[in-house]
């Protein structure tokens, strides 16, 4: 997945997408934060599938408004995988666009 064209998609579709922390262009995972209105943060990884379909899962599903946890969790992340991605999307339903855009 590309993500410029995930952030272009989300603009096409009414939502705020943005490049949090810039990672490796080849190496770099990419970890997405959805938010709806700015609430509600999910984070997103692209997960190895034995098909090497594009595998989407949730590794934040906590419901928390406490933003101080999430944003430690995701230093400890980019300490152990400092070529990481983080972009955030601002959009309704956000972990469906990107399963069509596994697609």
């Amino acid at each position: 997945m590309k993500v410029h064209t995930l952030l272009r998609l989300v603009s096409q579709h009414g939502g705020f997408g943005a490049v949090m922390k810039k990672g490796d262009r080849i190496s770099g995972t990419i970890l997405i934060q959805c938010v709806e209105k700015g609430g509600n943060p999910r984070l997103l990884e692209n997960m190895p599938s034995l098909d090497g379909q594009p595998n989407w899962q949730q590794i934040w599903p906590q419901d928390t408004d406490n933003k101080r946890i999430l944003s430690e969790y995701i230093e400890r992340r980019f300490r152990f995988d400092p070529d990481m991605w983080l972009i955030e999307l601002d959009i309704p339903d956000a972990e469906r666009l990107i399963a069509e855009m596994g697609q």
